[in-house]
C-alpha cells in the first residue's frame, strides 16, 4: 500500500509538471495553429519556414488565459493517474499467481487501467481543446460526466479507446521484444553495472516504442473530441469520422500522422497554406 502511495505521488507531480508540454501537444495534434509560420534556419543553416514551436505556444496561451491556463485539464488527468495506478497495482497483484509471464501480467494490468481511466481521458482532452473555440463546455469533472452521459451515453466515455488500448499493447509489445534481445545479446551479466545498463535500455526500449506507436495515441486523441460540440472536433479543424479507421486512412493520406510529435524545429509542412481566420493549415 505504500509503494502505490508512493507511485501515486510521484506520478501525480510529474503530471502537474508535465501537463503543459501535453496541453500544448493536444492543441497542436487537433491542428490549432494560432500563430503563423516565421523564417528561420534548420540546423544545418540553411533558411526555412518553421511553425512556433513549445515556448512560443505557451507565451500565446499564458496572454490569453494567463499562467493558470497552460493547466486546464489538469484535474481529471490527475484522477486518471491516480485511478490508474491502484488499478495497474491491484491487477498485478491479482495476476502474480494466475499468469506466469511478466509480459502478459503488465499487458492485462496496463490494459485495465485504460479501460477505467479512459472516461477521465476523455473529459482531458475536451477541456484542452475547448481553448480552440473559447468555449466552456466543460468546465468540471462531474459536470463534464453528466454532459458526456446526456449527449452521447455511455460510449460517449470510450471515444478512441480502441486505438489507444492498441497502442499501449503494441508498445509493451515492442519494448519486452527490445529488451529481451538487448539482455539477451548485448549485456554482460558477469559485469558490475548490469542493472545500470537494464535501466538504461529500458528508458531506451521505451522511446522508441513510443515513436512507433505514436500514430495510435494521435488517432485516439483525434477521436475522443471528433464531434463532440467543439470547435476543435468540427470541421474546419476536423473532419467527421464515422471511426477511427476511418481518422487513420485520412490522416496517412494527408500526410499528418506524426502531427504533433514535436514541438520543437516543427518545418511549415510542403504545400501547406496557413488560413489566419481559421489559425489552421491547409
Amino acid at each position: 500500500m505504500a509503494e502505490t502511495c508512493g507511485q501515486v505521488l510521484l506520478g501525480s507531480g510529474l503530471t502537474i509538471l508535465s501537463h503543459p508540454l501535453m496541453y500544448i501537444k493536444v492543441l497542436v495534434q487537433v491542428g490549432h495553429e494560432p500563430l503563423p509560420p516565421t523564417l528561420g534556419r534548420n540546423l544545418f543553416g540553411r533558411q526555412v519556414y518553421q511553425l512556433p514551436g513549445l515556448f512560443a505556444y505557451a507565451k500565446h496561451i499564458i496572454k490569453i488565459d494567463g499562467k493558470s491556463g497552460l493547466f486546464k485539464g489538469l484535474t481529471p488527468r490527475l484522477c486518471a493517474g491516480t485511478i490508474g495506478t491502484i488499478v495497474h497495482s491491484k491487477v498485478l497483484q491479482c495476476y502474480k499467481l494466475l499468469v506466469n509471464k511478466e509480459y502478459l501480467r503488465k499487458m492485462i494490468a496496463r490494459s485495465c487501467a485504460t479501460i477505467v481511466t479512459h472516461p477521465f481521458h476523455v473529459i482531458t482532452l475536451r477541456c484542452m481543446v475547448q481553448f480552440i473555440g473559447r468555449e466552456a463546455k466543460y468546465s468540471g469533472v462531474f459536470d463534464s460526466i453528466v454532459t458526456i452521459y446526456r449527449e452521447e451515453g455511455i460510449l460517449g466515455f470510450f471515444a478512441g479507446l480502441i486505438p489507444r488500448l492498441l497502442g499501449d499493447i503494441l508498445s509493451l509489445w515492442i519494448c519486452n521484444m527490445l529488451a529481451h534481445f538487448i539482455n539477451t545479446y548485448a549485456i554482460d551479466d558477469s559485469t558490475s553495472h548490469t542493472g545500470e545498463i537494464k535501466n538504461c535500455s529500458q528508458a531506451v526500449t521505451g522511446f522508441f516504442a513510443s515513436m512507433l506507436t505514436y500514430p495510435f495515441v494521435l488517432v485516439s486523441n483525434l477521436m475522443a473530441v471528433n464531434n463532440c460540440g467543439l470547435a476543435g472536433g468540427l470541421p474546419p479543424y476536423a473532419a467527421i469520422y464515422p471511426n477511427w479507421l476511418h481518422c487513420w486512412s485520412h490522416l496517412s493520406r494527408e500526410g499528418n500522422m506524426s502531427r504533433g510529435n514535436s514541438l520543437f524545429f516543427r518545418k511549415l509542412p510542403a504545400g501547406k497554406m496557413y488560413a489566419i481566420e481559421q489559425k489552421r493549415f491547409f
